[in-house]
C-alpha cells in the first residue's frame, strides 16, 4: 500500500474515525475542523473525546484549522461534515484549491438529503466544487458506527463512484484487516438507501421505547427497506444495491444501536419527549429529522407510495402520537407484497 496524503474535512465521530483508518494504514492524515480547541486536543492528546471517549487516535492523525494547511498536495479528500453545511465547506475547499492549483479525488461520507433542493451530498459537492479541481468524485456508504470503527470492530464499507477506478482507489488506500471496503457504481442507490435508513432508524427507536419486540421490529425493516427501494428505483437506482451494505445493511446497522442519534432519537421519541428537547440535548446533529422531511416530500413530487416514512414525518412535524401512527399503519388495507 503507498504512502497518500489523505485530508479528512470534519472532525466529527466518523470523520475521525475514518481518519483513524487512514492513518493506521500508513497515510498522511489531516483532520480539519474549525474549532482551534478541537485540533488542539487532537494534536496534544491524541484524543476526540467529544465525539469518541477516551479512545485513543493514531498518532498519524494531525488536526488541522486551516481549510488549505489540511488539503495541500492531497490524493484524497473525504468529505464528512453534516448535510447542513456541505456547501459552505465546498466553498472554503474551492478557494484553497484555487489558490493551490490543484486537483483532488473528492469522496462524501456524509448520509443526508438537503432540505429544498433534494440534492444527495455528492450532487452538491459536484455542484460547488468546479470539474477543474476533480480527479474524481464519490461516496463511502455503508454499515459503519464510528465507535465501533474506532475500537477496531470488523467493519465493512462500500466506496462508489461511477467512474469504478476512483472507487478503486479509495479502497486500496483505506482496506486494512478490520475495514474493509467494496466498489460499487450505483451512487443514486448508495446515497439514498445511506439516507433513507436514518428515517426508519427513527421508528426502530420508538418500538424500541414502547416495548414492541421482533415481529414488530422486522415487520418495520422489511417494509421500511421496500419503501427506501421504490424511491431509490424512481430516481434510477439499481435494485440489488438496495440488498446489500448500503441498503439493508446499513439499515440493520442504524435500526438496531443505541450508537445511531436516530436510533436514539426516536427512543425518546417514543418516550414522549418533544423533538425540540430531543435536538438540543443530543449534541451532534441528527440527520435523519431533516432527511424524513425530504424523503416525504420526494415520495410525493415522484408519486411514490412511502406509508412508513409519511407516518414519522407526521410525528416528527405534525405531533402525531406514535401509537396513534401505528394503528394507522396497520389500519391500511391489505395488498400484494412487493407492490
Amino acid at each position: 500500500m503507498s504512502n497518500e496524503i489523505i485530508a479528512v474535512l470534519g472532525a466529527g465521530s466518523w470523520g475521525t474515525a475514518l481518519a483513524n483508518v487512514a492513518a493506521e494504514n500508513g497515510h498522511d492524515v489531516r483532520l480539519w475542523s474549525h474549532r482551534a480547541s478541537q485540533v488542539a486536543e487532537i494534536n496534544e492528546t491524541h484524543r476526540n473525546t467529544k465525539y469518541l471517549g477516551d479512545n485513543p487516535l493514531n498518532e498519524g492523525v494531525v488536526g488541522v484549522a486551516d481549510m488549505q494547511a489540511a488539503v495541500q498536495d492531497a490524493d484524497i479528500v473525504l468529505s464528512v461534515v453534516p448535510t447542513k453545511a456541505t456547501r459552505e465547506v465546498a466553498k472554503q475547499l474551492v478557494a484553497a484549491l484555487k489558490n493551490l492549483d490543484q486537483s483532488i479525488t473528492l469522496m462524501a461520507a456524509t448520509k443526508g438529503l438537503e432540505p429544498g433542493t433534494y440534492k444527495r451530498v455528492s450532487e452538491m459537492l459536484a455542484e460547488e466544487v468546479p470539474a477543474k479541481y476533480l480527479r474524481g468524485l464519490g461516496v463511502i456508504s455503508g454499515p459503519s458506527h464510528a465507535e465501533g470503527v474506532i475500537t477496531h470492530d470488523p467493519t465493512l464499507v462500500t466506496a462508489v463512484s461511477t467512474d469504478l477506478a476512483v472507487a478503486e482507489k479509495v479502497q486500496h488506500a483505506l482496506s486494512n484487516q478490520v475495514f474493509r471496503v467494496y466498489t460499487n457504481t450505483d451512487m443514486i442507490g448508495s446515497e439514498i438507501g445511506g439516507a433513507l435508513k436514518n428515517v426508519i432508524a427513527i421508528g426502530a427507536g420508538a418500538l424500541e421505547s414502547l416495548g414492541y419486540d421482533a415481529n414488530a421490529k422486522a415487520a418495520l425493516f422489511t417494509r421500511g427497506l421496500a419503501e427506501i427501494s421504490r424511491l431509490g428505483q424512481a430516481f434510477g437506482a439499481n435494485p440489488i444495491t438496495f440488498m446489500g451494505l448500503s441498503g439493508v445493511g446499513d439499515l440493520f446497522a442504524t435500526a438496531t444501536s443505541v450508537h445511531s442519534r436516530n436510533y436514539r432519537a426516536g427512543v425518546q421519541l417514543g418516550e414522549g419527549k418533544k423533538l425540540a428537547d430531543i435536538i438540543e440535548h443530543m449534541g451532534m446533529v441528527i440527520e435523519g429529522i431533516s432527511t424524513t422531511k425530504v424523503a416525504h416530500e420526494l415520495a410525493q413530487k415522484k408519486h411514490v407510495e412511502m406509508p412508513i416514512t409519511s407516518a414519522i414525518y407526521r410525528v416528527l412535524y405534525e405531533n402525531q402520537d406514535v401509537k396513534e401512527a401505528i394503528q394507522t399503519l396497520m389500519g391500511r388495507p391489505v395488498s400484494q407484497e412487493g407492490k
